[in-house]
């Protein structure tokens, strides 16, 4: 387990940036205290947040970089900006060896996270029976059925409708599909959360019994909020890269950055090159 974690960090990336990005590391702070930032973008307006949100000199290091990758630009504009974007110097970071990962909420157009458990993965699939679905699916199927490790038990297809039963650690699904379902269930879960506000707050009767139930109201609020689980892992490199929803916030941003120290103590990289070897 890796005691001392370095994160780097494009500040720059995604929607509200920096200011997201500097408020998110104010608050993974709190509940993270052996972590260590290079924090990559313009630091004229890093700087002023920096202060604002009170973070200690000793947890940063600001890399300054007035080039960005903008949420208008395609792969190959990116690419045309060159080496010098917030983004490929804090990529540069990680393969020198400086950083032990990158979190960005940059756009992309251009699993050990639990380490005491053993994760249960399913396929996503228009049914439960093996002869259904394409091609890819029925193959995909057979390779993760006959595959015999340690690391996690295969539990077959899984439905869209039950997708957020819990019963499963890991969906796999292709990118296409993955972002429509995940897009579906964050809308799904925001219109419940408004809709619900809406009932409470609409008369007295309703103010006074979600005062009564705050707690359990709180509770079921954190299960639908999607900010609680950003962060996602970018497979097929060597070291591991987050990438963090564009449009969150900086209490999304800060679940990002706990997804990458999960990354690192559990040793998900290293893991994934052991079992395919």
């Amino acid at each position: 387990m890796t005691d001392h974690i370095t994160i780097a960090i494009d500040a720059m990336g995604g929607e509200n940036s920096p200011d997201k990005t500097i408020e998110g590391i104010s608050h993974h702070l709190k509940n993270s205290d052996n972590s260590f930032y290079l924090i990559f973008g313009n630091e004229k307006l890093i700087n002023p947040l920096i202060k604002k949100y009170k973070i200690n000199s000793d947890k940063y290091k600001i890399i300054h970089t007035e080039k960005i990758i903008e949420d208008t630009d395609t792969a190959l504009g990116a690419a045309k900006k060159g080496k010098d974007t917030s983004l490929w110097l804090a990529m540069e970071s990680l393969k020198k060896g400086e950083s032990n990962c990158v979190v960005s909420a940059v756009n992309t157009g251009a699993q050990s996270l639990f380490e005491n458990e053993i994760s249960k993965v399913a396929l996503l699939n228009i049914g439960s029976e093996e002869i259904k679905g394409n091609t890819i699916i029925k193959n995909t199927y057979q390779a993760l059925n006959d595959k015999k490790n340690n690391l996690f038990e295969f539990c077959g297809y899984i439905e869209g409708n039950h997708i957020m039963d819990g019963d499963v650690n890991v969906i796999v699904t292709d990118g296409f599909t993955g972002n429509i379902a995940l897009k579906t269930a964050e809308g799904t879960a925001n219109f419940i959360t408004s809709e619900l506000k809406k009932s409470m707050t609409s008369n007295f009767i309703g103010k006074f019994s979600s005062l009564l139930n705050i707690k359990n109201l709180k509770k079921f609020k954190n299960k639908l909020d999607p900010r609680l689980y950003n962060g996602a892992i970018l497979l097929g490199l060597n070291k591991p890269v987050i990438k963090s929803h564009g449009s969150t916030d900086a209490i999304g941003f800060a679940n990002s950055l706990k997804v990458g120290e999960k990354v690192i103590k559990g040793r998900l990289i290293d893991k994934i090159k052991e079992n395919i070897n």
